[in-house]
């Protein structure tokens, strides 16, 4: 609730504080939709498919512990009115055990995933922010908003042109 308070806030300040430059001079405001660019720049593809492929053996690892669970679950379900009591006791306990296995297994693959995709997403959202700063120093803007804005005017949406550069740059450095 605070956020949609201090966001009004502080653009009303901001153009407060820069209505005595207006007189003097032209400002000059952009707008970034800070979302899409994250969405949409190849940083964050290639970060995205390196945590897949950090990730896949370990996935395709609880699949498959997954699977065989199932398969003894089945069996035991099969093999249920010819065991004998210790027998159906000992097959429901070690299937009590390797569910706990699986459950213990996933929640730490979850854990992992998602502590590594937010290092990914924190590289490339300072990636991004450094791309927007550089762009707005040499193209002269004088304010940039971003998240909070309810309606912005196409004229002075630089998203495109951010966007533009972050693609020029990945290709530069990649070398493609």
């Amino acid at each position: 609730m605070t956020k949609f308070i201090k966001t009004p806030i502080a653009i009303s300040l901001a153009f407060l504080m820069f209505s005595g430059m207006v007189s003097a001079q032209q400002v000059k405001i952009g707008f970034v939709n800070y979302g899409r660019l994250i969405g949409e720049s190849p940083q964050a593809a290639i970060a995205e498919e390196a945590l897949r492929e950090e990730f896949a053996p370990r996935q395709r690892e609880g699949v498959a512990l997954q699977t065989e669970l199932q398969q003894k679950q089945d069996q035991i379900q099969r093999d249920l009115d010819v065991m004998g009591p210790e027998e159906r006791r000992n097959a429901e306990r070690d299937l009590r055990k390797n569910e706990r296995e699986l459950a213990r297994q996933q929640q730490e693959f979850s854990e992992d995933f998602n502590l590594r995709r937010n290092e990914s997403l924190r590289k490339v959202q300072s990636e991004v922010l450094r791309e927007v700063q550089a762009f707005v120093a040499a193209e002269g803007f004088d304010l940039v908003v971003s998240d909070g804005v309810l309606y912005s005017s196409p004229a002075i949406d630089i998203t495109e042109q951010v966007l533009a550069e972050l693609k020029a740059n990945f290709a530069a450095e990649s070398g493609g």
